[in-house]
């Protein structure tokens, strides 16, 4: 049986659906038992790390040569410069972050795996990885942004960034699935890496969560 970009991803979920809860930060906002003070740590990583996944999909982009493939890493760049500048709000509305360690390894960790991928990865198995996690990414900044109106009475535009990533682009998934079945197709997309990639995805998703739970929780 052939294997198909939507069979793909549909294993890939369910390989990592098993670990969904285990982001232990996404549930204390969701019920208002997180500090106010989090917000600004979300901020100040976000920042960081939408400036270094930009410039990781441009290098992305700039290394590949199948169309479709091209075409899914294209629309990312635009994307993280959008989310950038609606960060600005959040951070005027929670002021600076007072953490003690800025910026935070296990927060900036996702970032340095984004760049490893620029560099090292067969990109359109980096496409099926990049894609399962905006899947999951998507679903906890959703709780956010629910969270942040119930609870700590944040306006629209303190919480845009969070409905931004929320939001459902059938775009996004019509160029996934041409850009990973290009891979399957040509023969280049290696199914154990597009696995790896993304669970290593999950993995420092998870991590970017709970080193914040560590701070914000105890």
């Amino acid at each position: 049986m052939t294997l198909t970009a939507r069979d793909l991803l549909d294993g890939i979920h369910a390989e990592l659906a098993p670990h969904d809860n285990d982001n232990r930060m996404v549930p204390l906002i969701s019920v208002g038992k997180a500090p106010r003070a989090v917000f600004a740590a979300i901020a100040a990583e976000e920042q960081r790390i939408t400036s270094s996944d930009w410039r990781s999909f441009h290098a992305m982009a700039a290394r590949e040569d199948e169309p479709h493939v091209r075409a899914f890493l294209d629309a990312l760049p635009p994307g993280e410069r959008q989310a950038l500048a609606l960060l600005d709000a959040l951070v005027a509305a929670v002021g600076p972050d007072q953490g003690m360690e800025l910026p935070r390894a296990g927060c900036q960790a996702y970032p340095a795996y984004v760049a490893w991928l620029a560099l090292n990865a067969e990109l359109s198995a980096a496409a099926a990885g990049i894609y399962a996690n905006v899947a999951a990414f998507g679903r906890y900044c959703r709780a956010v942004a629910e969270g942040m109106r119930a609870h700590y009475d944040f306006d629209d535009p303190a919480c845009a960034f969070f409905d931004f990533f929320a939001a459902d682009v059938p775009e996004a998934d019509q160029r996934a699935l041409a850009a990973i079945q290009a891979g399957l197709d040509s023969g280049r997309l290696n199914p154990n890496e597009a696995h790896l990639y993304a669970r290593l995805f999950q993995n420092y998703e998870l991590m970017f969560w709970n080193t914040l739970a560590d701070e914000f929780s105890g």
